[in-house]
């Protein structure tokens, strides 16, 4: 048989697989009725077990794995399929819809922020552009930013996540495991570092420059062009500026925003030094409280999957089955625990979608624990 023959019996093939699988998406519907009508879950998995070890023996030792495969994926479709046409509903689907109905159409204008750093730090100018007239409260650490708004000192938070270059903020994923809080909205800033100095410093008097780390990794090629300089890493890159300013060396610089110049007396001895012409950092706005403003198109979730073969791709499938885009999936360690990670995904949906919805009805059957970090839009 030629090409063309082969295909010609491959169409015949899909055909059968077509009719057999609407066959069987009826026959699951009917399940989910029976279900339903006698209050019995969705998941067996002893079943599903049972289903998958007696379907790979039928195909045989060279065929076992795809089988499994491909009736995992079929199962997925055939639970995705039963909790829509049994609009199961959830508490936390409701505390969701809540918000969206009890949150102010118009975002806030002039609340008490809480950023890490210093004036001059990227965080503010991020805040800067969130809010129209924001009040600032400085705090020297991304812990003491979420705990002051765990206790009330300020209404939102302000915190950089990723950045185009160095990668995500592993400190600030840490930190989301340990705190209760909810994402309103997330803007990408661009960031240019500027190579700061006390005014007549020349770039061969340099032995030291400070900065925080993020902007470190974020110039590593300019400083490589630099031997003998010894690099500090700092809490803030604002602060390093400030510790420029305020030593009143001219062997020293720091690695900061333009802003910093006005604010600390410097001058800019080198711009825009980092790796990347497109340097992007991601900032996340954080409240105590739920809060869902109109356009919410994003959604950010953190869980705990089973430590077995499998669990990952199960979410994943049921995101594909649900056409959801994943923009970000992060694993971060949990604390005191060996070996276990805690996921974190950033999606693309629109609150209102009815895929939203089902999602947040069927996530809790497939992790150990699961948290909703929000829904918003991103500003850009």
């Amino acid at each position: 048989m030629n090409l063309s023959d082969l295909r010609v019996e491959i169409d015949k093939i899909d055909d059968q697989l077509v009719s057999l699988f609407t066959q069987r998406m009826d026959i699951a519907a009917q399940i989910a009725d029976f279900k339903k009508e006698n209050n019995l879950p969705i998941l067996v998995p002893a079943r599903e077990r049972d289903k998958l070890q007696d379907v790979a023996e039928k195909a045989g030792a060279d065929m076992a794995t795809y089988t499994r495969a491909l009736y995992s994926m079929l199962f997925e479709l055939s639970r995705s399929y039963q909790s829509k046409r049994n609009s199961i509903t959830t508490p936390l689907f409701h505390q969701i819809m809540d918000s969206v109905e009890n949150t102010p159409k118009l975002f806030p204008q002039a609340p008490m922020v809480a950023c890490q750093g210093v004036e001059g730090a990227y965080s503010q100018i991020a805040c800067e552009k969130i809010f129209k007239n924001p009040f600032i409260m400085y705090f020297k650490n991304f812990d003491a930013v979420f705990n002051a708004i765990d206790q009330g000192l300020c209404q939102y938070g302000i915190l950089p996540i990723e950045n185009s270059t160095a990668g995500s903020v592993k400190t600030v994923y840490d930190l989301m495991i340990k705190h209760n809080f909810s994402i309103i909205r997330t803007f990408r800033l661009k960031v240019d570092h500027n190579l700061m100095v006390l005014p007549g410093t020349k770039l061969s008097d340099i032995k030291e420059i400070y900065s925080h780390e993020q902007a470190i990794n974020q110039c590593r090629g300019y400083l490589s062009t630099l031997p003998g300089v010894k690099v500090i890493p700092c809490e803030n890159t604002a602060v390093a500026a400030q510790m420029v300013a305020q030593s009143g060396r001219k062997d020293v610089a720091a690695l900061s925003s333009r802003a910093c110049a006005t604010l600390y007396g410097l001058e800019c001895l080198a711009a825009s030094v980092q790796d990347k012409g497109n340097n992007r950092t991601r900032f996340i706005c954080i409240s105590k409280n739920l809060e869902i403003y109109p356009g919410a198109d994003k959604t950010s979730i953190m869980m705990v999957l089973p430590h077995k073969p499998g669990a990952l791709y199960k979410v994943l499938a049921r995101l594909f089955v649900l056409g959801i885009n994943v923009t970000k999936l992060e694993s971060r360690p949990i604390p005191d625990r060996d070996f276990e990670f805690m996921f974190y995904f950033d999606l693309e949906t629109s609150i209102y979608s009815e895929e939203f919805a089902q999602l947040m009805c069927e996530l809790d059957e497939l992790c150990e624990e699961f948290k909703y970090l929000g829904s918003y839009c991103e500003v850009v």
